[in-house]
């Protein structure tokens, strides 16, 4: 019991040190997630105010600062927490011999950064994406995603408005993903960071981009609207699942734009009634009756 005790106060306490410093300015800039974050977050709000798709839409819009505040506690408040317990996961997959390289189909050890790189972000990628699938399929899981799908305005910093409980369903399937792909190097992992960080801030905000062929390939702004449109397709559960990429929409058939107006309304049958502060969104699901 002492051993999980350390392992969680030391997981605990080096990632709120490691915020704090990267808050200071005290580790390498291109691992500092915390300005990182800030900055992609301000070059694309720069561009919804220049460019508005929805040029009738405030620009601090509904929920503005609400979307704000999710942002920094999903990323870091969140995972301050978390990491104690992500750490004690870890200790026991390895007392039963589950490591990365027991679980590895491939081994990249000796290909290129960039084609490591590559491998490890379509794998993310996809899991994400099956991840979102199960999100809107099963009540269960619904239930904790309607935080997500209550944004009635759309802007970059609806990207990160999630319920905590999302942090639990995709963080174990995706170190599971990284976990079949033996070798790779994880200290290059902040590139594909900051790349679907700023994928995410672009498909959630008020700017028209569809980049042209490359919709096939990459998700965009027209596209993931009509994922929160709050009427759906006869007999859809979801539509346009896709995280960074939109090529398993188009894959499996999940793809969905009839027009490209931006003036849909957003959001899902009865958020009239659900809550608006981030104390009952974060607490939604648990209840007798919420579903």
């Amino acid at each position: 019991m002492e051993k999980y005790l350390d392992a969680f106060v030391n997981a605990f306490q080096g990632t709120l040190d490691w915020t704090w410093k990267s808050i200071l300015f005290e580790v390498p800039w291109y691992t500092n997630y915390f300005w990182g974050l800030i900055a992609i977050s301000i070059f694309v709000w720069l561009l919804e105010i220049a460019f508005p798709w929805r040029k009738e839409q405030s620009i601090f819009r509904r929920d503005f600062w609400l979307d704000a505040f999710y942002m920094f506690f999903n990323f870091f408040m969140f995972s301050i927490v978390i990491s104690g317990f992500y750490e004690i996961l870890g200790l026991l997959f390895g007392e039963i011999n589950i490591t990365a390289k027991s679980l590895a189909l491939i081994n990249i050890s000796q290909w290129a950064p960039w084609a490591q790189l590559f491998v490890f972000f379509i794998i993310l990628d996809f899991v994400q994406w099956f991840t979102h699938v199960l999100l809107h399929k099963y009540r269960f899981l619904w239930k904790f995603h309607k935080v997500h799908h209550s944004v009635k305005e759309m802007g970059f910093a609806a990207h990160l408005r999630y319920h905590w409980m999302e942090n639990i369903f995709y963080k174990p399937l995706k170190t599971f993903g990284v976990m079949l792909i033996g070798g790779f190097e994880p200290e290059q992992a902040f590139i594909i960071h900051f790349i679907t960080i700023a994928i995410g801030h672009f498909n959630h905000s008020n700017i028209k981009i569809t980049w042209g062929p490359l919709k096939y390939v990459f998700n965009n702004p027209v596209m993931h609207l009509y994922h929160h449109a709050y009427v759906l397709p006869k007999g859809k559960f979801g539509v346009n699942y896709g995280i960074s990429l939109s090529l398993w929409d188009y894959i499996f058939k999940t793809n969905y734009i009839p027009e490209d107006s931006g003036t849909i309304e957003i959001g899902f049958k009865g958020d009239d009634k659900f809550p608006q502060d981030f104390l009952g969104q974060n607490t939604y699901g648990f209840k007798k009756g919420q579903n």
